[in-house]
């Protein structure tokens, strides 16, 4: 008989939306034996070209079905330092298991279930580190600062990571929930690397703490700027400087950052009763599933087309609605409305899908018909763009560092080299748009490859 994919046990969605704890556990060693036995290990993986780091994706799963757990960490590892991290929060269906063969008239290897099962099982492995004399500066600890370190340090480089905020991790502590991403594992993976030897200085804001002339004057061979794109977009309609009005990026990184919706702490967040999230990404799904766990009673998604173009995983989506989040979808905010400085309503326009637009999906059209929702907080989740502290300082120090119309760091799109030589830009500060974990992996890894080749 055909083995079935093996699913990971969940909480009860009515207790767990009251709580931060991790939706799911991990698959179990009889689940991860029969899981790894159905990989047909095909002689052209193409889950691997899957893989923005092409991790050797059979043969991590063939030592998983032999029971050899800690030699499918090291094959993991030769290509990505975050198994635990990727394995939770990586849009698999989009890449590695979006290239299942199994998928195409089945279900697919649940590849990030066993990578995860993988790299909570084991740790890195110690490795010899030869001195090479160079110094690296990288700025921003997300996903590509993460993965240019481990890859430069292994190289034998002296690296320090730059890190604004006061805690590391980038998008993975800030915008990630700890419900789907624990921070005991964050703070796992980070710790392999500063065994390593790679120095994080917290509280560092290049280009005001420090620039990247001073950097270049403290004797750093090379430099990787990685820091991502925090700078939120905006509905641009009238009413969104009301109170209760937040992006979803300062609503994230206030709960799970700072941890505001904890009495305790001395970071308040304004809970109202009825929120309405703009957008359909993943970002909205966090933003939305913290949202009930901040004590929201009521919380509706509201996105311009239909489900079938929601771009957020399936995964997200579905563990929203079992949740409670309500979907209002084919609808388009128009105002916000309020009353004494605060929120009370979202005025919307009905819409109806037209031809498709440059993404290939259904351009929605307004139909002229309004409604209005009656609601106390809006979170826009709308995207982010990058934020040009860097480029300001630099061109203000004569370093002559290109950005496109939208204010992104140009770059050599193979090998992330800037305008400056010498230094490296890539994930959300670039515009390739690296809007995944593990996309931003493969920016790190491109770029630590890059900047070797040329120290060596």
């Amino acid at each position: 008989m055909a083995v079935e994919r093996q699913r990971q046990h969940e909480q009860d969605p009515m207790v767990r939306k009251t709580n931060f704890n991790p939706v799911e556990d991990n698959l179990t060693d009889e689940q991860a034996k029969l899981e790894s036995s159905r990989c047909l290990n095909c002689k052209n993986p193409r889950c691997v070209s899957g893989c923005p780091v092409n991790i050797n994706i059979p043969a991590f799963i063939q030592q998983v079905k032999d029971g050899n757990i800690e030699k499918a960490g090291e094959i993991i590892r030769e290509s990505s330092m975050l198994p635990s991290v990727c394995g939770r929060v990586c849009p698999q269906e989009r890449q590695c298991e979006g290239k299942c063969v199994l998928g195409i008239k089945g279900d697919s290897v649940a590849i990030g279930a066993l990578e995860r099962y993988v790299g909570d099982a084991t740790k890195a492995a110690e490795t010899e580190i030869k001195p090479s004399g160079k110094k690296v500066a990288i700025v921003g600890s997300g996903c590509a600062g993460i993965t240019a370190a481990a890859d430069l340090r292994k190289a034998g480089h002296e690296v320090t990571v730059f890190e604004a905020l006061h805690e590391l991790g980038g998008v993975l502590r800030y915008g990630i929930p700890p419900f789907r991403l624990p921070r005991t594992v964050l703070d796992r993976e980070l710790e392999a690397l500063k065994k390593m030897g790679v120095v994080f200085n917290k509280n560092v804001i290049v280009g005001k703490s420090i620039t990247l002339k001073q950097l270049e004057e403290d004797g750093y061979d090379a430099i990787f700027i990685c820091s991502g794109a925090g700078l939120p977009k905006m509905l641009g309609v009238a009413g969104e400087n009301l109170n209760g009005v937040y992006s979803a990026n300062e609503f994230l990184t206030r709960v799970n950052l700072m941890h505001a919706n904890d009495e305790k702490y001395p970071t308040p967040l304004r809970v109202g009763k009825k929120a309405a999230i703009i957008g359909g990404g993943n970002v909205a799904m966090d933003a939305a599933r913290t949202a009930l766990r901040a004590g929201f009673e009521d919380v509706t998604i509201v996105y311009r087309r239909t489900e079938a173009e929601l771009p957020a995983r399936k995964e997200e989506v579905r563990h929203a609605k079992e949740e409670g989040v309500v979907f209002k979808l084919l609808h388009s905010p128009m105002e916000i409305l309020g009353e004494d400085g605060y929120v009370t309503g979202l005025k919307l326009e009905v819409m109806e899908l037209g031809e498709p637009d440059e993404s290939g999906r259904r351009r929605p059209v307004g139909t002229g018909e309004t409604t209005i929702v009656d609601v106390d907080t809006v979170i826009v989740a709308l995207g982010t763009g990058p934020n040009p502290i860097i480029q300001k300082s630099a061109q203000a120090d004569g370093l002559e560092i290109t950005t496109d119309k939208k204010g992104y760091i140009t770059i050599d799109s193979e090998t992330g080299l800037t305008s400056i030589p010498r230094v490296y830009a890539g994930g959300d500060v670039a515009p390739t748009g690296e809007s995944t974990a593990i996309n931003a992996m493969g920016a790190g890894k491109r770029a630590a490859k890059a900047i070797n080749d040329i120290l060596k």
